[in-house]
């Protein structure tokens, strides 16, 4: 065969084996897929129904449990559904920031291939004088790494940094879960503290009632009363017990609500170890309050973050029109076996440049436009909730100081009446309708005085929950401490 003849032959092969996939030693294809601005997802929160559920841990144990205020937030922390669900948003937000930064990092990767081929030039139309018509079989092995590197990708670069933030956002708004979670279990250990004072005073009640019977049955057996009187304390001492009874049912429904927010086994045996008194709270104003609010909230801090991350997402749109560099290469062995190979390598440099793209870079920055201004509004609705938020709770806690006093001075004219109406019927002034009357009444202000001791702390809770740092702002309301056992 003439040299003629043999160039023509293995430029035809050439041409032919490139459908075949046969190794290309030429330059190294691009690899790498093009940019486009990230799509930044509201940071999820959990629902509000959320915190009022857990997961279970541990066993019930036989032995009762003292659980202190502090315990219980502790355990909530732990095990409160919502602060999970929290936490496992922002763990995708972390993910989709390690993705972001893989596209700036260097793609390596290797192939190892053998490819046997055999060909029938005939079938293609070919024939040479002095030519095979079938050429082969012959084999080719390649062994081969390739990297490809984004050198200068603008738009990327700005992807990166708004997945940071986005990930910077849902971590604050972990820290808002934990507040919340503080928030839900501190109001539910202040609902067992006022069952309990509920309790005890209806157990009074009843003392009394039992008390005010034996007299009427005694002064009704020595025939000095009617027996009306003796009735009539007998269904004041009924009701008094049915009191007592729904009091001690709704204190074990609570005992069930704190353990479900804080996933202590619905069958363990506890009760509350401390007792929140009323304290004034004084000297808090609603502009000093809600200027600590925005530099402590997490939920504000999380929604300026997301802020930021938007505006980043609109420059990474606007890069588009920026050209990217880039650069691809490969290295390996090639030949028909791996004792007859030999190096080959191809590097390859590009600038990629968009000239015309239909609108879409333009349609990317309106988008961003637009989840810039809604997060604004989100945050300045934000604001003006915190603001509400601090102001109802203020109101609240000033209301139910003013209830306490008010409530205190009721219950002691509510005591002096009640020994006058107890002493007339035992001189045999009056009948015991006088005494009954003055029972409801102290039963009614003890009923006030607590409630209004319970409204007062639940008014803290809120205003911790407002001003941000719940837990912190807790123990700083409340007094640094509890003490004692709910009476």
């Amino acid at each position: 065969m003439s040299i003629i003849h043999k160039s023509l032959l293995l430029c035809l092969l050439g041409g032919l084996l490139l459908p075949f996939d046969v190794p290309a030693q030429g330059p190294a294809p691009q690899t790498r897929p093009a940019t486009a601005p990230v799509v930044l997802p509201p940071v999820e929160r959990a629902s509000p129904s959320d915190f009022q559920g857990s997961v279970i841990s541990g066993q019930a144990s036989a032995t009762p449990v003292a659980l202190s205020l502090q315990d219980a937030i502790v355990r909530g922390l732990k095990n409160n559904l919502g602060l999970l669900t929290s936490d496992t948003a922002s763990r995708q937000a972390h993910a989709d920031r390690v993705r972001a930064l893989s596209v700036l990092l260097p793609l390596v990767g290797g192939n190892i291939s053998e490819t046997v081929q055999q060909i029938n030039l005939a079938s293609f139309g070919l024939s040479f004088p002095g030519a095979p018509k079938v050429v082969g079989p012959f084999g080719v092995t390649d062994l081969r790494a390739s990297v490809s590197q984004s050198v200068f990708d603008f738009t990327s670069i700005k992807n990166r940094r708004a997945a940071i933030e986005n990930e910077h956002a849902s971590q604050l708004s972990v820290q808002d879960a934990r507040d919340l979670v503080v928030q839900a279990v501190a109001s539910s250990y202040l609902q067992i503290i006022a069952d309990h004072a509920r309790i005890v005073a209806t157990q009074a009640q009843v003392d009394t009632a039992q008390a005010l019977y034996t007299r009427a049955h005694d002064q009704h057996s020595a025939g000095v009363s009617p027996a009306i009187d003796e009735l009539r304390s007998q269904v004041e001492l009924k009701t008094q017990q049915q009191q007592l009874i729904a009091q001690q049912n709704q204190l074990e429904k609570d005992k069930l609500a704190l353990a479900r927010v804080i996933g202590m086994p619905p069958a363990q045996v506890f009760d509350v170890s401390d007792a929140v008194p009323f304290a004034p709270l004084e000297g808090i104003t609603p502009d000093s309050a809600l200027q600590r609010a925005l530099s402590t909230r997490s939920d504000y801090k999380s929604m300026a973050a997301q802020v930021k991350a938007a505006e980043i997402a609109r420059e990474a749109a606007l890069a588009q029109r920026l050209p990217t560099l880039g650069l691809d290469a490969n290295y390996g062995d090639i030949g028909r076996n791996i004792g007859d190979s030999h190096g080959s390598f191809a590097v390859t440099g590009s600038l990629k440049f968009n000239i015309y793209t239909g609108g879409r870079i333009r349609a990317d920055v309106e988008s961003a436009d637009a989840a810039i201004q809604q997060r604004k509004d989100e945050m300045a609705s934000l604001q003006g909730q915190i603001d509400v938020e601090i102001r109802n709770a203020l109101l609240d806690l000033k209301t139910a100081a003013d209830q306490v006093t008010v409530s205190r001075d009721n219950l002691d004219l509510a005591n002096q009446t009640l020994v006058q109406a107890r002493d007339r019927f035992a001189a045999g002034v009056t009948d015991n309708i006088e005494v009954v009357q003055a029972q409801e009444s102290v039963a009614n202000a003890n009923q006030s005085v607590i409630n209004s001791i319970y409204m007062h702390n639940l008014a803290k809770v809120q205003l911790a929950r407002a001003v941000g740092m719940t837990e912190t702002s807790l123990k700083e309301f409340m007094g640094g401490a509890s003490v004692g056992k709910p009476n």
